[in-house]
């Protein structure tokens, strides 16, 4: 069994976190250092791809959100998880968890509280399945909801933990509220290195989001990109994009 293998930057500085690029095209994935890759651009891929350090995201977001479930089960996810384990530097792959987004939550008839045991149970049946590192993932809406989640993980969250937090993407034009969920977490949990799925500049410019992440990811390039009528298909707008968001100014709060 292909296991995960260490990377440099495992020990961060206060402040310092870990970006990875969203990757749409696979041609881009060797032109950044750290990216992060779906598992719904690799389904119906038969050859191998270059890249350097990267995650495997379980594409959960989108398939919740239109389908109300994972379109693999655990052990296909796993059997896709070990053939990609052969590129680059696969450091972690994200666990299916299920989104909890109000709309999606009225729609599908469940409760925070559904989709977060939907998620834990998601995370052991994976975990059975591969040896490969998993990246657990903490879902929400409230604070206190995300909070209540890392108690209901238990011991499963080992210690320093390296953990995703779901449903925060669209809570980007509220750093406030980003905030404070990932507060919650960590007063239960300080321990934990926390991931922050889809943030934006908006909230990476806050110092006090900053403190809280130990890694994060964004596709917001590729989204600017067809908004502003420039080529989404051209590398060098994600490298412009991540160089912006590792070399811009923060955001300090005095409390």
């Amino acid at each position: 069994m292909v296991l995960a293998r260490p990377f440099s930057l495992w020990v961060c500085g206060e402040g310092e976190v870990i970006f990875f690029t969203g990757i749409h095209n696979l041609t881009h994935a060797s032109k950044v250092d750290y990216s992060f890759i779906s598992i719904n651009r690799l389904i119906k891929r038969k050859s191998d791809f270059e890249c350097k350090t990267w995650i495997l995201d379980s594409g959960a977001f989108s398939q919740v959100l239109t389908m109300g479930d994972h379109f693999l089960t655990a052990a296909e996810y796993a059997s896709h998880i070990y053939r990609w384990s052969k590129c680059g530097i696969l450091v972690r792959a994200v666990a299916q968890d299920y989104i909890c987004i109000d709309s999606v939550l009225e729609k599908l008839g469940r409760t925070v509280e559904d989709h977060q045991e939907m998620t834990i149970q998601s995370y052991l049946d994976l975990i059975e399945e591969t040896e490969i590192p998993i990246m657990p993932v903490l879902q929400g809406y409230e604070p206190e909801e995300y909070a209540k989640h890392v108690n209901d993980y238990g011991s499963l969250l080992k210690d320093h933990a390296w953990v995703g937090v779901g449903s925060i993407a669209r809570k980007n034009s509220n750093p406030e509220l980003v905030l404070n969920i990932l507060n919650a977490i960590h007063e239960v949990r300080p321990d934990l290195r926390l991931h922050g799925f889809g943030i934006k500049k908006t909230c990476l410019q806050d110092s006090a989001i900053r403190d809280q992440l130990f890694s994060a990811d964004s596709m917001a390039w590729n989204y600017a990109c067809r908004y502003e009528n420039r080529n989404p298909e051209d590398y060098k707008e994600a490298l412009k994009f991540k160089n912006r968001i590792e070399t811009m100014p923060v955001q300090i709060n005095f409390l």
